[in-house]
């Protein structure tokens, strides 16, 4: 008799069926499995038929390959996909081209492409063609090798995934092949441990019933344990592979989506139809477990798998100080323009000037005024063009190579036990590392371990656990017990006492209870060791603990459990089963005992089960407390109540369950009321405390994030209350903070709308709404986000508009069902009310100009994102994957923040493509989201040091490297404007070729590349112990506009003083500054000392490489000086290496050693005494500051936000899903198919 509130979703999907007849004339069919998936609305019947147009055919390529797909005009390819995959950007035809799109992207390759085509016309060439060019291929070609090898991972990885073995269906065999070779319409056979190749219709197993269990740890990282069932038409047909090689079913569903919980179509075949939902489906990725074999049908392959539909595209990241640079290359250009635009009209008047004094040489001139103009025009501009150094961008490269090399290097984040370095996949974003301000975590597998421990528990009372828990014991006290796993760390002599005592009948009932009520699955390995397989790590800790405490569950069937009680086996029969569910939140089981007696025991959280107690007395009260006190220690927590029921009450409660069973119409609600009459009156027995283990260094690795002003977002597939614990155990979450939740928020947007008519001129006014005191964090849904992530969206958008989905149900696992079946045929309630207060012209502000670009939609996303950015945390529940995607693209969209993306699983990729850095931990199941990432972490601890130490190094190394080179770019070059106007405006160059070709590449290069590279500003100790330290690159305070225009005065500045004050001490004489090479050389010795000073001062980490490179840097222009102006040199190439011994010549007079002295003093003591006299007016003017801040920090308050907290906050946070009690009930997983096992000794 099924007696489980799971048979509901029979009768619901009979009737959705029934509703999609005229699409493919299915009948109600007594064989069909229980529904498990999401439900379609009837009245929109027509417009979800036109959806379902995917017609699989089993063992028949032929008939699935006709089927054709328009790509672009008349070219049409095949629909159906192989299962072959490739997530690489490039092969081998589109690695050039595409790369070269990228990098000209960047506008300095532009800038440089563009001088060294006006290099390449001698009229207008003051520079070399050669001198830009070899240069700039280099660096084409180091980026190039740079994306290549980070390519070329991928493609090892596609190799590797697409050879994987596996046995498919050839002829009337399963034969080996390789993953790459299956086909939609393949037959394959999958055993246990194996992983499934594509997304397969499961058609039989040789487990009872063909339910096949699988794990998902790969997509979504939880190890528990979920089960699948095959169509009972193929169970009980399909026994051999005869049967198997002539099946020739159809299958005719939806269109390939990226929905992981839900499918909907049917299986025809032999002139019948039969329903299929998500419960037949084995998705790509997941693992077999527990089941010797399994057989199913390829509906999905390659990249219209479900997964592969969630991972999204790769996109090019760049950091912001690249897009930055983009920027100011454009900015340097526009100025180059003018200045040479400003120069040539100084050309021109000279040139007019000149022809009319000297008239006579005017017939000897090639060109017009106008023409020579127009060449000088380029060449002053080709001859500037040095201020963007393409030496800057090379060796900036390097930088961030080595950068990378570091945190690969780095022995601090290396995880011994899985022998795991970090690894950065991507070269080109160390420096972004520094200026992270929103990290999104998956939860499962990435801030927990999914491994549940009984930590403490409460009977009658009396808490037993705690200190005593701590005492350290000699021996395991579990050995004495033959079936305890010796795994159980809970160790309480007193309660263990009790226990082997017998006595007291509250601890009897206790454990008694851990093991009958529950759903798990038992089987016997090597005669006395059992295996329990449960639907949740929480129920398999509860019912080891109590196997361990002498209360062993033994086996059950269809109507009985049996439990070995301190060595006595006692068979309970199971009367009826009531299952958990989302609104229950809690599982009771009636059962008669050996001597008659008719008990129901019942566990759940302490909301609904204290509602339900017979009295509250001093126990009740202790219990309480007891929860308290968990609930503090971030315990899950459940209550656990029995009570005994008299025969009449039972028979009476029985009839009535019976009729409300067989009801047709609001069956759920029936049966729901039977278990209400049941579930009354109970004795309370106690709680357990679960702790979900988080992983290693979870709690200081978040609290040094929030002091250094990173906010952590939590983004999971898990329910609220699992999301919730997890948080407040990571310290997320305290008991201080105003948690808003769904209701308040609405409640706030309104309010926000109602007294801003305009949202966009209303910006920052929810900060003001907020106390400076309050701590704020918000906890929403998945099905609440659907709403707000519309204009992003389209798949959502269309869901709201056609209102055919239930999105809540559609993210449900199989088995997981509403106990009120008038919400399984319509949007929840929460839905459709925020799509009527989207459209209220009450809350939508008016639109003054009809062509605003920004929607309502836009407006309420751009609202919401800036409530959440005022919260300490977000915590997002039951989230698909490209919910976690789009959740990323909203706060990048609005807020205009770098953003970290990390986890563990497939269904965290698209959130680590999307964010603008994506972590990947390696696990124990695959490496598919680390070959995904740009940095690879074997714990999430590690990503403490990679931010605070690597990232905020990087970034300050970046920037102190560009603000130098830029200063000292200047103070070199911008001598080239101030000779233009001794030199008649003819562009002439000042320096020697070789100078100008070399200064940036050789003579400083060494001392810029070890800022780069080596610079700190304090210790790594001190920047784990100061994450304060790391808010500087969040507001990007040493590199922006500012700091760029202030290195362009420095530069500018030195140019001046190192040109004028050698000009003038020049002026006038004859001595050796008299001529024009001489004074060449002395400016360029002058502002070669002067930048070697500036690097001096501004490196603040010396060690025996700074020396080094300073020294050498002076040493590599003694010796290329000496070699260039050598007379052998000369007598080669006199165009080439005009400066003979002119070093050698100025030198040699003391007196131009005393100039070049002078204008180094001049350049170095202001930078000494400015900051000094900054910080001096600074100080006292800061104080003054704060007070007055102080003074005007003002809030309203929050008058709508009129939410009572309770009492004590509830720790109830079970992980169980529903339908494991229906299988139990009906049988169906308790015996062994005969033929299947038959087939498999064959």
């Amino acid at each position: 008799m099924d007696l489980g509130v799971g048979s509901s979703s029979q009768r619901v999907m009979d009737t959705v069926w029934q509703e999609l007849g005229n699409w493919c004339d299915l009948a109600p069919s007594p064989d069909s499995p229980t529904s498990m998936g999401s439900l379609a609305h009837g009245e929109d019947v027509e417009k979800e038929n036109s959806a379902f147009t995917w017609e699989v055919k089993a063992n028949s390529r032929t008939y699935n390959d006709q089927f054709k797909e328009k790509v672009f005009l008349c070219w049409r390819r095949k629909k159906y996909k192989g299962n072959i995959i490739h997530t690489a950007k490039y092969n081998f035809f589109s690695f050039l081209p595409l790369n070269l799109y990228e990098q000209f992207h960047r506008m300095s390759n532009l800038y440089f492409l563009f001088i060294i085509i006006l290099q390449g016309i001698p009229e207008v060439s003051t520079l070399p063609w050669f001198t830009l060019f070899a240069p700039f291929i280099c660096l084409l070609i180091i980026r190039a090798t740079r994306d290549l090898a980070d390519d070329i991972g991928r493609h090892r990885s596609d190799r590797t995934i697409n050879n994987r073995p596996c046995q498919m269906l050839v002829g009337s065999s399963f034969l080996w092949r390789k993953w790459k070779d299956l086909c939609v319409g393949d037959l394959v056979c999958l055993h246990k441990d194996s992983v499934v190749p594509a997304d397969v219709l499961l058609l039989a197993s040789t487990e009872p019933s063909s339910l096949c269990y699988v794990e998902t740890a790969d997509i979504d990282g939880e190890t528990n344990l979920k089960f699948r069932q095959a169509p009972v038409v193929t169970h009980q047909a399909l026994t051999d592979e005869r049967k198997m090689a002539s099946f020739q079913g159809k299958v005719v569903c939806e269109e390939p989506n990226s929905q992981m919980h839900h499918f909907m179509g049917c299986l025809k075949w032999k002139g019948e139809k039969y329903s299929l939902d998500s419960g037949n489906i084995l998705l790509r990725g997941c693992k077999i477990r527990n089941t010797d074999t399994c057989y199913g049908l390829v509906i999905y392959a390659g990249l219209d798998t479900k997964i592969m539909r969630n991972c999204g595209t790769i996109h090019l990241k760049r950091t912001k100080i690249d897009r930055l640079m983009n920027r100011l290359v454009i900015l340097i250009f526009l100025s180059l323009v003018l200045i040479s635009v400003a120069l040539t009209l100084g050309f021109w008047d000279k040139a007019k000037e000149f022809k009319a004094k000297h008239h006579y040489v005017s017939e000897k001139l090639t060109y017009s005024v106008t023409t020579e103009s127009f060449f000088t025009f380029w060449g002053f501009l080709i001859l500037l063009s040095v201020t963007v150094p393409m030496a800057m961008f090379i060796l900036t490269e390097f930088i961030y190579l080595g950068n990378s090399v570091f945190i690969n290097w780095d022995m601090q984040m290396y995880y011994a036990p899985q022998d795991m370095p970090a690894r950065a996949r991507s070269t080109s974003l160390s420096d972004q590392l520094g200026q992270v301000q929103y990290i999104f975590s998956d939860k499962t597998g990435t801030l927990t371990q999914n491994i549940m421990a009984f930590k403490k528990c409460c009977i009658n009372g009396i808490v037993y656990g705690g200190e005593e828990e701590q005492t350290p014991h000699k021996r395991n006290p579990y050995l004495r017990n033959k079936f305890a796993d010796g795994k159980l760390l809970f160790q309480n002599a007193r309660l263990l006492s009790a226990v082997c005592g017998n006595r007291d009948r509250m601890v009897q009932e206790f454990w008694r209870l851990l093991a009958i009520c529950h759903t798990v699955m038992v089987q016997e390995e090597g005669g006395e060791w059992l295996l329990y397989q449960a639907a949740s790590p929480d129920e398999e800790a509860l019912v080891t603990a109590a196997r361990d405490f002498g209360y062993v569950f033994a086996a059950r069937t269809q109507d009985s459990i049996t439990v070995t009680e301190l060595g006595e086996a006692r068979v309970y029969r199971v009367l009826a089963m009531m299952d958990f569910n989302s609104i229950r939140k809690r599982m009771s089981v009636l059962v008669r005992n050996p001597e008659g007696a008719i008990y129901l025991y019942t566990k759940g959280a302490d909301t609904v089960i204290f509602d339900r107690l017979n009295k509250k007395g001093l126990t009740e009260g202790t219990t309480e407390e007891a929860l308290t006190s968990f609930a503090r220690q971030t315990l899950r927590t459940l209550c656990l109540a029995y009570k005994r029921v008299d025969e009449d009450t039972y028979q009476e409660w029985c009839r009535r369950h019976q009729e409300a069973s067989t009801l047709l119409q609001n069956r759920a609600r029936a049966l729901h009321q039977v278990y209400e009459e049941m579930e009354q009156n109970l004795q309370l027995l106690g709680a357990t405390a679960i702790e979900d283990r988080l992983q290693d260094g979870i709690l200081e690795t978040i609290q040094c994030l929030k002091q250094g002003n990173i906010k952590v977002w939590v983004l999971t597939g898990d329910k609220q209350e699992t999301a919730v614990n997890i948080s407040f155990a990571c310290q997320l979450l305290s008991e201080d903070m105003l948690i808003l939740e769904e209701k308040e928020i609405v409640q706030i947007l309104e309010a926000y709308w109602e007294s801003n008519n305009n949202v966009l001129s209303g910006k920052g006014s929810l900060k003001n709404r907020f106390l400076p005191q309050v701590k704020t964090a918000m906890v929403i849904n998945g099905e609440f986000l659907d709403q707000l992530l519309l204009s992003l969206s389209k798949d959502a958008q269309e869901l709201v508009q056609n209102g055919n989905v239930d999105v809540a149900e559609s993210r449900q696992e199989p088995g997981e069902q509403r106990a009120d079946l008038r919400q399984a045929g319509r949007p929840s309630l929460t839905w459709q009310t925020l799509g009527i207060q989207l459209r209220c012209p009450g809350l939508v502000p008016k639109n003054k100009h009809p062509n605003t670009p920004e929607s309502p939609e836009v407006r309420r996303e751009r609202a919401f994102v800036e409530l959440a950015s005022r919260c300490q945390a977000v915590i997002c529940c039951r989230v698909t994957p490209k919910q976690k995607a789009l959740m990323v693209a909203l706060v990048k969209k609005y807020q205009k923040v770098v953003t970290l993306a990390i986890g563990d699983g497939v269904n965290d990729v698209n959130m680590i493509k999307t964010a603008d850095i994506g972590v990947g931990l390696a696990g124990q199941e695959g490496m598919q989201v680390v070959q995904n990432s740009d940095y690879m972490l074997a714990q999430f601890r590690f990503l403490r040091r990679l931010l605070l130490v690597h990232g905020r190094w990087s970034y300050m190394r970046v920037c102190k490297f560009l603000r130098y080179f830029i200063y000292k770019t200047l103070a070199s070059m911008m001598v080239q404007v101030w000779f233009a106007f001794y030199s008649g405006f003819t562009a002439q160059p000042l320096y020697e070729g070789w100078f100008l070709v070399l200064f940036n590449l050789l003579y400083t290069s060494l001392p810029v590349l070890y800022i780069g590279l080596f610079e700190q500003d304090v210790s790594a100790e001190q920047s784990l112990e100061l994450p304060q330290l790391y808010t500087a690159g969040q507001k990007d305070e040493l590199f922006n506009y500012c700091v760029f225009l202030r290195a362009l005065v420095h530069g500018m500045a030195t140019s001046l003083v190192n040109f004028f004050m050698t000009l003038w001490i020049s002026h006038g004489t004859a001595g050796p500054l008299s001529d024009y090479q001489s004074f060449a050389v002395v400016v360029a010795l002058s502002g070669l000392l002067s930048v070697t000073m500036e690097v001096i001062l501004i490196i603040k980490y010396w060690t025996v490489l700074t020396a080094l490179a300073i020294f050498f840097s002076i040493c590599f222009y003694v010796v290329t000086t000496w070699a260039s102006q050598s007379f052998w040199l000369f007598t080669i190439s006199p165009k080439t290496f005009p400066f003979l011994y002119a070093d050698r010549h100025v030198l040699s007079h003391p007196c131009t050693l005393l100039v070049v002295l002078l204008n180094v003093s001049l350049n170095t003591l202001p930078r000494l005494a400015l900051p000094v006299i900054c910080q001096a007016l600074k100080k006292p003017h800061s104080k003054e500051e704060e007070e007055e801040k102080a003074e005007e920090i003002t809030a309203e308050p929050l008058p709508y936000l009129c939410r009572q907290s309770r009492a004590r906050r509830s720790s109830y946070a079970f992980s169980h899903r529903e339908g494991y009690a229906d299988l139990i009930t009906q049988g169906t997983s308790l015996r062994r198919s005969p033929g299947m096992s038959e087939l498999m000794r064959h």
